[in-house]
């Protein structure tokens, strides 16, 4: 039987707790190994850093332990594995903004996303679907039909995202300065009361993981007009891209990683990188991350430092002519 979403969720927070313990080629032997999360247990990101630790124990002779450290939008957990011991023993399971948006909108930061870490691999990326509520006449089928819709209904032009600063928000930010239109920003605490207004005809339209979109579809009251992936997301299939729709800047991807202190030697690096492809090969955590919306990657941790540099880089110009700051 396939195992429904919340008690995936409920299993691997569970089984997850204690160390896991060793059964094979090791990549720590000395010291339990912990992975990081700044987010709170039961998360999206702390059960995707579960799911990958279980299939991962087979490389740690003395244990691998999923640590959470939430706190400043995962900022502390970010700083706390800048100043770990460079050993191996401690990784960062990441997402992309805090190493691709946070060094542009924070005035202070304390880490540098690439003079302070070592990349190690890609884990799992998604793209963020554009929908619209019933706010928006039916006959608003595409991107086209969208933007016209939006000039001659200015005060209603608006989109929801997850939260201020944040890759949602600031992809919105690409599309209305690609497409030509002001479209008002309402950011949320979070995807589901996003979700919740544009299902209930309260705003007009919001960016936001696939994931979070695809159980609403049931209910008719949204509708997916585009998808910010380079190609089409594999759980949308029938829903074109912005490129597709004729927009060749707005591609952006939501993403997780793993990433070590910067002077972790190059062979704990390639090593670790080895352990965490091979879990993510597995049918069994390619059908589990998929439940969330999310495809699982294999890269190399010269792949994943490119990944980031260039996403730092294109989000660098979009945050300033924004003049978005966060708060500390």
């Amino acid at each position: 039987m396939t195992m429904d979403r919340r008690s995936l969720i409920k299993k691997i927070s569970l089984t997850t707790l204690s160390p896991l313990f060793y059964s094979g080629n090791s990549v720590a032997q000395e010291k339990i190994s912990r992975i990081i999360v700044g987010f709170p247990p039961g998360g999206g990101t702390d059960v995707a850093a579960r799911l990958l630790a279980e299939k991962m124990r087979t490389s740690y002779p003395s244990g691998l332990i999923v640590e959470n450290r939430p706190g400043a939008a995962a900022r502390l957990a970010v700083d706390y594995v800048k100043n770990a011991p460079p050993d191996g023993s401690t990784m960062l399971f990441t997402t992309d903004f805090a190493m691709t948006i946070y060094p542009h909108s924070f005035r202070k930061l304390s880490y540098d996303p690439i003079k302070d870490f070592a990349p190690v691999a890609a884990c799992a990326k998604t793209s963020l679907a554009f929908s619209v509520g019933p706010s928006v006449p039916e006959s608003v089928k595409t991107i086209a039909d969208f933007i016209a819709w939006s000039k001659a209904n200015p005060t209603q032009a608006a989109y929801a995202s997850t939260s201020a600063g944040a890759t949602p928000h600031f992809t919105g930010l690409m599309f209305s300065k690609s497409a030509g239109i002001s479209l008002l920003h309402v950011p949320y605490k979070g995807g589901a009361p996003a979700l919740q207004d544009l299902m209930g005809g309260q705003i007009a339209s919001s960016f936001n993981p696939v994931g979070e979109v695809i159980p609403q579809l049931k209910s008719g009251k949204i509708r997916v007009l585009a998808t910010t992936g380079a190609s089409r997301s594999k759980f949308l299939a029938t829903t074109p891209t912005f490129v597709e729709s004729g927009f060749k800047d707005v591609v952006a991807e939501v993403w997780l990683g793993v990433v070590m202190p910067s002077n972790t030697p190059t062979s704990v690096i390639q090593k670790t990188a080895s352990s965490i492809n091979e879990a993510l090969k597995t049918p069994e955590l390619v059908e589990a991350y998929s439940k969330f919306g999310m495809e699982t990657m294999v890269s190399s941790p010269e792949s994943f430092s490119a990944l980031i540099r260039n996403d730092l880089a294109m989000w660098g110009p979009i945050i300033k002519a924004s003049g978005f700051t966060a708060e500390d």
